[in-house]
Protein backbone atom coordinates (compact mmCIF):
# COMPACT_ATOMS: atom_id res chain seq x y z
CA UNK A 1 0.00 0.00 0.00
CA UNK A 2 1.26 3.46 -0.86
CA UNK A 3 2.27 5.34 2.26
CA UNK A 4 2.29 9.04 3.10
CA UNK A 5 5.99 9.45 2.34
CA UNK A 6 5.55 8.11 -1.20
CA UNK A 7 2.69 10.54 -1.85
CA UNK A 8 4.83 13.38 -0.51
CA UNK A 9 7.73 12.40 -2.76
CA UNK A 10 5.44 12.52 -5.81
CA UNK A 11 4.28 16.02 -4.88
CA UNK A 12 7.88 17.16 -4.49
CA UNK A 13 8.83 15.76 -7.91
CA UNK A 14 5.77 17.29 -9.61
CA UNK A 15 6.40 20.60 -7.87
CA UNK A 16 10.04 20.51 -8.97
CA UNK A 17 9.02 19.95 -12.59
CA UNK A 18 6.62 22.91 -12.50
CA UNK A 19 9.25 25.14 -10.86
CA UNK A 20 11.82 24.13 -13.48
CA UNK A 21 9.43 24.80 -16.37
CA UNK A 22 8.42 28.13 -14.84
CA UNK A 23 12.08 29.13 -14.43
CA UNK A 24 12.78 28.33 -18.09
CA UNK A 25 9.81 30.42 -19.23
CA UNK A 26 10.88 33.26 -16.93
CA UNK A 27 14.44 33.27 -18.30
CA UNK A 28 13.05 33.25 -21.82
CA UNK A 29 10.79 36.25 -21.10
CA UNK A 30 13.88 38.09 -19.78
CA UNK A 31 15.69 37.36 -23.08
CA UNK A 32 18.42 35.47 -21.22
CA UNK A 33 18.10 32.72 -23.80
CA UNK A 34 15.80 31.97 -26.71
CA UNK A 35 13.22 29.40 -25.73
CA UNK A 36 10.73 27.80 -28.09
CA UNK A 37 8.23 25.63 -26.26
CA UNK A 38 7.33 23.61 -29.36
CA UNK A 39 11.02 22.99 -30.07
CA UNK A 40 11.28 21.38 -26.62
CA UNK A 41 8.00 19.52 -26.22
CA UNK A 42 7.91 17.96 -29.68
CA UNK A 43 11.25 16.21 -29.37
CA UNK A 44 12.36 12.69 -28.43
CA UNK A 45 14.55 13.88 -25.50
CA UNK A 46 11.49 15.49 -23.89
CA UNK A 47 9.53 12.26 -24.35
CA UNK A 48 12.39 10.42 -22.58
CA UNK A 49 12.17 12.91 -19.69
CA UNK A 50 8.39 12.55 -19.38
CA UNK A 51 8.47 8.74 -19.46
CA UNK A 52 11.39 8.67 -17.02
CA UNK A 53 9.67 10.99 -14.55
CA UNK A 54 6.41 9.03 -14.73
CA UNK A 55 8.33 5.82 -14.03
CA UNK A 56 10.11 7.48 -11.09
CA UNK A 57 6.84 8.69 -9.59
CA UNK A 58 4.70 5.61 -10.16
CA UNK A 59 6.96 2.56 -9.92
CA UNK A 60 9.95 1.33 -7.95
CA UNK A 61 12.06 1.10 -11.14
CA UNK A 62 14.09 4.08 -9.96
CA UNK A 63 17.26 3.09 -11.85
CA UNK A 64 15.46 2.67 -15.18
CA UNK A 65 13.43 5.85 -14.70
CA UNK A 66 16.51 7.81 -13.64
CA UNK A 67 18.51 6.70 -16.69
CA UNK A 68 15.69 7.64 -19.09
CA UNK A 69 15.29 11.02 -17.39
CA UNK A 70 19.04 11.62 -17.43
CA UNK A 71 19.33 10.74 -21.13
CA UNK A 72 16.44 13.04 -21.98
CA UNK A 73 17.85 15.96 -19.99
CA UNK A 74 21.33 15.45 -21.49
CA UNK A 75 20.02 15.67 -25.05
CA UNK A 76 17.67 18.54 -24.18
CA UNK A 77 20.55 20.83 -23.23
CA UNK A 78 21.28 21.98 -26.84
CA UNK A 79 17.59 22.72 -27.31
CA UNK A 80 17.48 24.82 -24.14
CA UNK A 81 20.79 26.56 -24.77
CA UNK A 82 21.33 27.07 -28.54
CA UNK A 83 24.98 28.07 -28.05
CA UNK A 84 25.73 24.53 -26.82
CA UNK A 85 26.19 22.00 -29.59
CA UNK A 86 26.65 18.23 -29.48
CA UNK A 87 28.33 16.29 -32.23
CA UNK A 88 25.76 13.93 -33.75
CA UNK A 89 28.23 11.10 -33.28
CA UNK A 90 27.84 11.13 -29.48
CA UNK A 91 24.24 9.90 -29.47
CA UNK A 92 24.99 6.20 -29.89
CA UNK A 93 27.98 6.13 -27.46
CA UNK A 94 25.97 7.92 -24.74
CA UNK A 95 23.08 5.47 -25.13
CA UNK A 96 25.53 2.54 -24.98
CA UNK A 97 27.02 3.97 -21.78
CA UNK A 98 23.53 4.33 -20.26
CA UNK A 99 22.68 0.72 -21.15
CA UNK A 100 26.00 -0.42 -19.66
CA UNK A 101 25.29 1.44 -16.41
CA UNK A 102 21.85 -0.17 -16.21
CA UNK A 103 23.27 -3.66 -16.77
CA UNK A 104 26.04 -3.20 -14.19
CA UNK A 105 23.67 -2.05 -11.46
CA UNK A 106 21.07 -4.72 -12.12
CA UNK A 107 21.34 -7.96 -10.20
CA UNK A 108 23.17 -10.73 -11.98
CA UNK A 109 20.91 -13.44 -13.28
CA UNK A 110 21.40 -16.84 -11.76
CA UNK A 111 21.99 -19.93 -13.86
CA UNK A 112 18.70 -21.29 -15.20
CA UNK A 113 17.89 -24.91 -14.34
CA UNK A 114 16.22 -27.38 -16.69
CA UNK A 115 13.08 -27.15 -14.53
CA UNK A 116 12.96 -23.39 -14.98
CA UNK A 117 13.45 -23.67 -18.74
CA UNK A 118 10.06 -25.40 -18.83
CA UNK A 119 8.46 -22.37 -17.19
CA UNK A 120 8.21 -23.70 -13.61
CA UNK A 121 9.73 -21.62 -10.82
CA UNK A 122 9.83 -21.99 -7.05
CA UNK A 123 10.43 -18.57 -5.51
CA UNK A 124 8.97 -16.18 -2.97
CA UNK A 125 9.78 -13.06 -5.01
CA UNK A 126 9.35 -12.67 -8.74
CA UNK A 127 11.46 -10.45 -10.99
CA UNK A 128 10.19 -10.94 -14.55
CA UNK A 129 11.54 -8.88 -17.47
CA UNK A 130 10.12 -9.15 -21.01
CA UNK A 131 11.76 -6.90 -23.61
CA UNK A 132 10.94 -7.59 -27.28
CA UNK A 133 9.73 -11.02 -26.22
CA UNK A 134 8.12 -12.86 -23.36
CA UNK A 135 6.63 -16.10 -22.17
CA UNK A 136 4.68 -17.85 -19.44
CA UNK A 137 5.85 -18.68 -15.93
CA UNK A 138 4.24 -20.91 -13.33
CA UNK A 139 5.32 -19.88 -9.84
CA UNK A 140 5.05 -22.00 -6.71
CA UNK A 141 5.70 -20.67 -3.22
CA UNK A 142 4.43 -21.18 0.32
CA UNK A 143 5.28 -17.58 1.20
CA UNK A 144 4.82 -15.42 -1.90
CA UNK A 145 5.93 -11.84 -1.27
CA UNK A 146 5.32 -10.07 -4.60
CA UNK A 147 8.05 -8.65 -6.79
CA UNK A 148 8.47 -6.87 -10.12
CA UNK A 149 7.13 -7.37 -13.62
CA UNK A 150 8.56 -5.38 -16.53
CA UNK A 151 7.24 -5.62 -20.10
CA UNK A 152 8.66 -3.32 -22.78
CA UNK A 153 7.60 -4.23 -26.32
CA UNK A 154 6.96 -7.69 -24.91
CA UNK A 155 4.58 -9.64 -22.73
CA UNK A 156 4.25 -12.33 -20.12
CA UNK A 157 1.79 -14.49 -18.21
CA UNK A 158 2.54 -15.09 -14.55
CA UNK A 159 0.59 -17.96 -12.99
CA UNK A 160 0.44 -17.73 -9.18
CA UNK A 161 -2.25 -20.36 -8.58
CA UNK A 162 0.34 -22.62 -6.94
CA UNK A 163 1.33 -19.97 -4.40
CA UNK A 164 0.26 -19.09 -0.87
CA UNK A 165 0.38 -15.39 -0.13
CA UNK A 166 2.59 -14.27 2.74
CA UNK A 167 1.05 -12.55 5.76
CA UNK A 168 0.46 -8.83 5.53
CA UNK A 169 0.57 -6.53 2.50
CA UNK A 170 2.59 -7.74 -0.50
CA UNK A 171 3.22 -5.76 -3.69
CA UNK A 172 3.78 -6.61 -7.34
CA UNK A 173 5.20 -3.55 -9.08
CA UNK A 174 4.57 -3.44 -12.84
CA UNK A 175 6.15 -1.40 -15.63
CA UNK A 176 4.32 -1.90 -18.94
CA UNK A 177 5.48 0.22 -21.89
CA UNK A 178 4.20 -0.91 -25.30
CA UNK A 179 3.86 -4.30 -23.63
CA UNK A 180 1.66 -6.19 -21.25
CA UNK A 181 1.27 -8.89 -18.65
CA UNK A 182 -1.40 -11.26 -17.35
CA UNK A 183 -1.33 -12.22 -13.68
CA UNK A 184 -3.29 -15.32 -12.69
CA UNK A 185 -4.16 -15.53 -8.98
CA UNK A 186 -6.13 -18.00 -6.81
CA UNK A 187 -9.80 -17.16 -6.27
CA UNK A 188 -9.40 -16.83 -2.50
CA UNK A 189 -6.76 -14.10 -2.67
CA UNK A 190 -7.55 -10.54 -1.62
CA UNK A 191 -6.09 -8.46 -4.49
CA UNK A 192 -6.13 -4.69 -4.99
CA UNK A 193 -5.21 -3.25 -8.41
CA UNK A 194 -3.78 0.28 -8.42
CA UNK A 195 -1.90 0.70 -11.71
CA UNK A 196 -1.45 4.18 -13.21
CA UNK A 197 -2.51 4.13 -16.88
CA UNK A 198 -1.40 6.54 -19.61
CA UNK A 199 -2.88 5.60 -22.99
CA UNK A 200 -3.00 2.08 -21.62
CA UNK A 201 -4.82 0.12 -18.95
CA UNK A 202 -4.85 -2.66 -16.40
CA UNK A 203 -8.11 -4.51 -15.83
CA UNK A 204 -9.28 -6.77 -13.02
CA UNK A 205 -11.05 -9.75 -14.61
CA UNK A 206 -10.77 -12.03 -11.62
CA UNK A 207 -13.93 -13.81 -10.55
CA UNK A 208 -14.70 -13.86 -6.84
CA UNK A 209 -16.11 -17.10 -5.47
CA UNK A 210 -19.09 -16.17 -3.22
CA UNK A 211 -18.51 -19.33 -1.22
CA UNK A 212 -14.90 -18.42 -0.41
CA UNK A 213 -14.07 -15.48 1.86
CA UNK A 214 -10.65 -13.90 1.13
CA UNK A 215 -8.20 -13.79 4.01
CA UNK A 216 -8.17 -10.07 4.90
CA UNK A 217 -4.87 -10.48 6.76
CA UNK A 218 -3.14 -11.13 3.42
CA UNK A 219 -3.44 -8.63 0.58
CA UNK A 220 -1.66 -8.47 -2.76
CA UNK A 221 -1.36 -4.97 -4.24
CA UNK A 222 -0.72 -4.73 -7.98
CA UNK A 223 0.64 -1.27 -8.70
CA UNK A 224 2.92 0.50 -11.17
CA UNK A 225 2.57 2.06 -14.62
CA UNK A 226 0.94 1.04 -17.91
CA UNK A 227 1.95 3.41 -20.73
CA UNK A 228 0.89 2.49 -24.26
CA UNK A 229 0.50 -1.00 -22.83
CA UNK A 230 -1.65 -2.92 -20.43
CA UNK A 231 -2.38 -5.98 -18.42
CA UNK A 232 -5.01 -7.94 -16.61
CA UNK A 233 -5.61 -9.81 -13.41
CA UNK A 234 -7.58 -13.02 -13.72
CA UNK A 235 -8.09 -16.51 -12.33
CA UNK A 236 -8.86 -19.83 -13.94
CA UNK A 237 -12.36 -21.18 -13.80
Amino acid sequence: MENHNNRTDKRVILGGILIGLGAILLLSSMDIFDFSISHIIFSWPFIFVVIGMVILMNTNKKLFGGILTGLGLFFLIPRLFPYIHYNSGIVVPVIFIAIGVYIIFKHKKKEVSAFEKQGFYKKDLIDDVSIFGGGSKIISSDNFRGGNITAIFGGSEINLTGCKLADGDQVIDTLLIFGGTTIVVPKDWNVVVNVTSILGGFSDKSIKDPNVLPDQSRTLYVKGLAMFGGGELKNYL
